[in-house]
């Protein structure tokens, strides 16, 4: 068949690659000039299986409105005049009610372990340079009531065959000595020595070159503005090309892999997609000293802050805002980024070349992706993945071609029309 993939971030260029290694014609659309330039350009850089947690919980609810009017809070809530934040909330909480949190975390680990062993398969058959490192996340706590929660959290991932190790202050200090200076505010952590990190903008890119050698034609600065259905089938999409001029592509199969505008496209022919921006930030620091800068991945539980070690570069990110689709740099977020990385590597990094990002991540309420055939036959989302886009994009990719091509995917995961 003849497939067009709509985005080319993490999810749209491997799902681009799995679907030209399953003898289908491929081509790419994206309004970008190139691949990965939005959401996929400079996230966290971590392959967090053992984290792959949803943010909707028993105790979601109240932490939100504590946060409400704080302006460097991990997750906030900014109401917006949009009839979709406020359906994307209601739903959220009806996800926040104890009997959800088992079955989402089941589906969010499985695809996330698929996801993870799929890449370990494509990085040793194609050679992509991508920064990365296997040592591991390390999850550091400095307060003692979160670290007696966070035990709890462990045991349950422990339950789904994830080994996440409860570690003491000491043993944090072992794993990553840049954070000897701060032993005396840690009580305690836990690692995962099975995940990974690395730059995804780098791996995209890599892959794209590879998926443009195998056949696979891309279409640049192309912007989708409309599918064009008759008949209960996509007939074709309308684009702006480069030159301004609109034209139709047509296929025999569409997959929308758009991110956070995923939704715009699919609703108006009746395809619910409950998908809606959360923005988050990133800061990227040059090394100034290799031997004082961290080398395995980290998260501040107390921050909800990650950092990644990309070669020569640490790139730290968090936060979360359900603000609607600006991309508008809050510089009070940017500052709270830079002030604990001065705080806790205050000799290892250069903070006269910090560069910022901020990224729409496109979240379901149950942060569970939307993957799979819709009620349109030949219409395939892959989109929904909050956070979690890097850890699970190369194995979405492929599930979702397995599924076009007829064949039930590997992964236990409530797929789109099986």
């Amino acid at each position: 068949m003849k497939v067009a993939v709509l985005g080319s971030g993490i999810i749209g260029i491997s799902s681009a690659w799995w679907l030209r290694q399953a003898g289908h014609d491929v081509v790419v659309v994206d309004r970008r000039p190139g691949p990965a330039q939005e959401t996929s350009l400079a996230n966290g850089g971590q392959i967090s299986v053992s984290y792959a947690e949803p943010w909707a919980n028993p105790q979601a609810p109240l932490k939100l409105l504590k946060w409400m009017f704080q302006d460097d809070a991990p997750l906030l809530f900014r109401p917006q005049l949009d009839w979709r934040q406020w359906m994307w909330g209601l739903a959220f909480l009806r996800e926040c009610l104890p009997g959800r949190l088992a079955p989402n975390i089941r589906a969010m680990v499985r695809l996330a372990e698929y996801s993870r062993a799929t890449l370990q398969a494509m990085r040793a058959e194609l050679g992509i340079p991508y920064d990365h490192l296997e040592r591991g996340i390390l999850n550091f706590y400095r307060d003692p009531h979160e670290f007696e929660t966070s035990q709890k959290a462990a045991g349950l991932m422990r339950d789904f065959g994830v080994e996440r190790r409860v570690v003491t202050a000491d043993e944090v200090v072992a794993i990553e000595p840049a954070l000897a200076p701060h032993r005396g505010t840690i009580v305690g952590g836990d690692y995962t020595p099975e995940d990974e990190s690395g730059d995804v903008h780098l791996f995209a890119a890599g892959l794209a070159q590879r998926c443009e050698a195998a056949g696979v034609e891309f279409r640049y600065e192309t912007s989708a503005t409309r599918l064009v259905s008759q008949g209960g089938q996509v007939q074709g999409v309308e684009t702006i090309q480069p030159d301004g001029r609109y034209a139709r592509l047509t296929a025999d199969a569409y997959v929308v892999a758009l991110g956070s505008f995923s939704p715009r496209l699919v609703r108006p022919l009746g395809v619910s997609c409950n998908v809606y921006p959360a923005k988050g930030y990133s800061a990227t620091f040059a090394v100034r000293d290799p031997a004082r800068a961290p080398s395995v991945s980290l998260t501040d539980s107390s921050h909800k802050v990650v950092f990644s070690r990309l070669g020569d570069r640490l790139r730290m990110a968090g936060t979360a805002e359900l603000s609607g689709y600006s991309r508008a740099l809050n510089t009070g977020r940017c500052d709270a980024l830079t002030r604990l990385a001065r705080e806790l590597f205050p000799d290892a990094l250069d903070f006269e070349s910090v560069s910022y990002w901020s990224g729409l991540r496109p979240s379901t309420p149950s942060n569970v992706p939307l993957i799979g055939r819709t009620r349109i036959p030949n219409l395939y989302l892959n989109t929904g993945h909050g956070t979690l886009g890097w850890t699970m994009g190369v194995g979405s990719g492929r599930a979702l071609a397995d599924l076009l091509s007829g064949r039930k995917p590997e992964p236990e995961f409530p797929f789109l029309g099986l």
